[in-house]
């Protein structure tokens, strides 16, 4: 094949499916596991479809994450020498020192001594939506809250800069983002992290940046690498979970006899199972994870050469029905979800998932128990997907329900 007769990736969704992934992705993983695809810039990285694949080679030490290395598959227009957001695009040794530095909040564990005020957030913002007008829009007033609230109370942030942060990450996440622009937006949020870093070195409080701030002021880490390991948390830690909120709702809502299940369910393990089926099935981080290979890698019966980009599409391989039994397009909170790879896997799966699993878990066994009649207040049609992002979801989702 001619690089020009490599299909383009990423791929569009079939029209009026908005949940699925691309069908071109669905053709390979049923016929070209392993195979060339062309992306914005004309590199042709290869592209791994199956789960089991993706499984093996996200895991492999060969497989480098950093956006430095030649034949890198960036999905957007920037400066790979800038490009680096911490320790999430850096391979071991280091990817491995700086992880570390921030794991201890993050652990199962850990994290399960904030539910109580999850639930209380949770609580607060529905409280709020049924003293409030109908229709409204879930995305600001529930999805963005709630996430949002979270982080800050995490890292030490002040809820009230919500608006500048929000507004910055969306601005860095989006593919139609002027290389300029997203420097711009980083460069904005490095620089207030920064200086939340300064507040927390000359008066430290029992946060996250205040933990960052004492290692830096231990010598471990400078101050612009706090900043960015910062920004990376602050991101990461409310824009993908407020997209499964409103997303996932949304899926719920047109699979009425889903959402009875979930709705009547006083067993919260079974709101547990629900959130992994949700997760598999909805793949926010939709244009796939990529790595380039350090040496020559042989596979499948390729051979991926050494500074060859690979990209991993989680979205397809989550609906492998090798992985995953009983139909997986289907939408089914009873199956057994736990192995998907919705949070990548390897040693850069997400360091975030336990409080993200934590606050899905509040939202979804909360909010629909507490507004039972809760329904779509517009047409389906009109509901705007973010189909110019890195993280899928909607930019707005009105909902309205009975209020006698």
């Amino acid at each position: 094949m001619t690089t020009t007769e490599f299909p383009e990736f990423p791929m569009p969704r079939a029209a009026g499916c908005p949940y699925d992934p691309p069908p071109a992705l669905h053709a390979l993983l049923r016929a070209d596991p392993i195979t060339r695809v062309r992306l914005w810039d004309g590199s042709t990285p290869w592209l791994v479809t199956r789960y089991a694949d993706q499984r093996a080679l996200l895991a492999d030490p060969r497989m480098s994450s950093d956006p430095g290395q030649p034949g890198y598959p960036s999905p957007l227009a920037v400066d790979r020498r800038a490009s680096t957001i911490s320790f999430i695009l850096m391979d071991d040794p280091e990817h491995a020192r700086l992880r570390r530095m921030v794991m201890a909040p993050f652990t199962v564990r850990r994290v399960e001594t904030m539910r109580p005020a999850v639930q209380r957030i949770v609580d607060d913002l529905t409280d709020a939506l049924l003293a409030g007008p109908t229709p409204v829009d879930l995305v600001p007033a529930f999805a963005l809250p709630v996430p949002s609230l979270v982080i800050c109370m995490l890292l030490g942030v002040p809820y009230a800069d919500h608006d500048f942060f929000q507004r910055q990450s969306q601005t860095i996440i989006n593919r139609d983002t002027t290389p300029e622009q997203r420097g711009e937006a980083m460069g904005a949020l490095v620089g207030y992290l920064d200086g939340l870093v300064g507040d927390k070195l000359a008066s430290p409080s029992d946060d996250l940046l205040s933990g960052l701030a004492e290692r830096v002021r231990a010598g471990e880490l400078t101050r612009p690498e706090a900043a960015q390991m910062g920004m990376l948390l602050l991101i990461a830690g409310h824009e993908t979970t407020a997209n499964m909120i409103a997303l996932g709702t949304l899926a719920l809502l047109e699979n009425p006899d889903q959402l009875a299940l979930l709705r009547a369910a006083a067993d919260p393990v079974v709101v547990a199972g629900a959130v992994e089926e949700l997760l598999r099935y909805l793949n926010i981080t939709h244009t796939g994870r990529r790595r380039t290979a350090l040496t020559d890698i042989e596979y499948a019966g390729q051979i991926i050469r050494a500074g060859e980009g690979v990209i991993f599409p989680n979205d397809v391989a989550n609906r492998d029905p090798g992985a995953f039994a009983g139909d997986p397009d289907r939408l089914d909170l009873r199956r057994d979800s736990r192995r998907h790879i919705a949070f990548g896997y390897g040693v850069h799966q997400c360091l975030g998932q336990p409080l993200a699993r934590l606050e899905l878990q509040v939202v979804y066994g909360t909010l629909y128990r507490r507004i039972p009649t809760l329904r779509l207040a517009v047409d389906r049609a009109r509901i705007p997907f973010k189909h110019d992002g890195s993280v899928y979801g909607v930019y707005e989702l009105p909902v309205t329900w009975s209020t006698t």
